[in-house]
């Protein structure tokens, strides 16, 4: 800032500029440096990306301002004077020709060998194609090849990965692509990362593993729903990574208070939105819908006109609409049917499956900073009327927060460092569940017992140092698609507790 500007100023702009589009221009400004390196100080750029939604939000972010800019030249934006962006512009121009041209960038779509996992491969390729990013070729990751047919869980596992290979959506079958078969150890440190694309190096013990020992004490979904539905309403966001299955978790809870005679609210903040795929069907007593960012900021827009219209000239009014072209308005509108959808969990159930973790932070910040906007202008007369989004969420007898994760390393710390960042917002997670298993099967395949000694240190990590609550989802032999296979996991135990 310019020398001598006051620190009330300072703090002004500060908060103007504390909002999650920021954040999310901030990050493509420091992609976009490294994409577009003058010296050329490296061969090679790898960029490990945010999930799907995420990173599709952030690419398209460029030309979206790019458009903003062309028709609004003066005046500020959530980003600061539109002067700043401009001198951008050419920058974010630079990084998207690059990311363009099939000569300086390949797109690697990763996938597990899953339906679910490939749907969104397939609809991340046709969105980056919409976006001229064409350039791409996609690895399938932990294909599996049972060493004992007779070992039914083996034999599933590996049937369902070549038939959901066999059944690749359209849009990836034109790629290219690599296969990395699964291996019996996590791939964590630089020899195992070494090693991952040597079949020799990730070679089974001859002697089988013990099993380990769980001691029956793995608590069932259905043991979950039963403590939720006990409340009769209320809020229940389920969180995680992408790719842990939050989705299925999410529509089985919710078909699981149904079951127990409530009617749900189901709905989503993913932009990938598989909920309608997920549940392949109604039920009544369940509403499904998704928050979908341009119906949500096209009715933000016509809201703000029409209470807007009645005080503003013509001159006003079509500056009002220069400003609500901005990107950032669909924050804003996002944040807004956010708001609403929280609200209806004072008199009843509403289940809300969330983007993955970085999407859904940027959302917490957006209420975060609302709820202090808020709080600063509160009338000093009317002390403790006020209830914020963010109250809500604070409030353990209104929502309850479900981790979901995988028994491996990467996602147990991902959802480890979200439950802290949670905690900074004094929200206290309710439960975590471990999806997808092995532990309660058994199995007679080298690879798969192996894979379990680490499974179980993951599960002890999350048990004694990590969730106030836990419970279990097991691999399912079967997809977990449609309202049958839903409804029965949300029913019954899977063990005799």
């Amino acid at each position: 800032m310019a020398p001598g500007t006051t620190e009330a100023a300072r703090k002004k702009v500060e908060e103007e500029l504390s909002g999650a589009c920021t954040t999310e221009i901030a990050a493509f400004d420091e992609f976009a440096g490294r994409l577009a390196d003058p010296d050329a100080t490296h061969d090679y750029v790898v960029f490990d990306t945010a999930p799907t939604g995420h990173t599709l939000r952030l690419l398209s972010l460029p030309q979206a301002w790019s458009g903003f800019l062309e028709v609004n030249e003066e005046g500020a934006s959530c980003l600061g004077p539109h002067s700043g962006l401009k001198l951008q512009e050419a920058r974010f121009k630079r990084a998207m020709d690059a990311l363009r041209d099939p000569a300086a960038t390949t797109i690697i779509l990763v996938a597990r060998p899953e339906a679910g996992a490939l749907t969104e491969a397939a609809h991340s390729s046709e969105e980056l194609t919409r976006l001229s990013l064409s350039n791409q070729r996609l690895v399938l990751n932990g294909v599996f090849a049972a060493t004992d047919r007779a070992d039914a869980v083996a034999a599933s596992i590996e049937d369902l990965g070549k038939e959901a290979i066999r059944a690749l959506p359209e849009p990836l079958k034109a790629l290219p692509r690599d296969d990395v078969p699964l291996r019996p150890i996590e791939i964590l440190g630089l020899g195992a990362l070494r090693g991952l694309l040597d079949p020799a190096a990730y070679v089974p013990a001859g002697k089988l593993p013990p099993l380990p020992d769980f001691g029956g004490d793995l608590p069932a979904l259905a043991q979950l729903i039963d403590r939720l539905a006990a409340d009769g309403k209320g809020l229940i966001m389920v969180m995680g990574k992408g790719g842990v299955g939050k989705t299925t978790i999410a529509a089985a809870i919710a078909l699981g208070l149904v079951q127990r005679g409530h009617t749900v609210h189901l709905s989503t903040t993913d932009p990938a939105a598989h909920l309608a795929m997920t549940l392949g069907g109604e039920r009544p007593g369940l509403r499904v819908d998704r928050i979908n960012p341009k119906v949500e900021t096209q009715r933000y827009v016509e809201k703000i006109i029409k209470d807007r219209s009645r005080d503003l000239d013509a001159a006003g009014l079509d500056l009002l609409r220069e400003d609500l072209r901005s990107p950032c308005t669909e924050e804003v509108a996002v944040f807004h049917a956010f708001s609403h959808i929280v609200q209806e969990a004072r008199s009843a159930f509403v289940v809300l499956d969330t983007a993955p973790t970085g999407h859904t932070l940027l959302l917490m910040d957006a209420t975060g900073a609302y709820h202090r906007q808020v709080t600063r202008q509160m009338d000093a007369h009317a002390p403790g009327r006020l209830i914020t989004p963010l109250m809500r969420l604070q409030d353990p007898a209104y929502t309850h927060v479900v981790l979901v994760t995988l028994a491996e390393t990467t996602p147990v710390l991902q959802a480890s460092a979200l439950q802290d960042d949670l905690r900074r917002a004094k929200i206290e997670p309710y439960a975590w569940i471990i999806n997808k298993s092995l532990l309660p099967l058994g199995t007679r395949d080298p690879l798969l017992r192996q894979r379990l000694i680490g499974e179980q240190k993951q599960v002890d990590l999350v048990r004694k140092s990590l969730a106030r609550k836990l419970f279990f989802v097991p691999w399912q032999t079967t997809p977990l698609v449609g309202l049958a296979a839903l409804e029965e996991l949300a029913r019954e135990p899977w063990y005799d507790s």
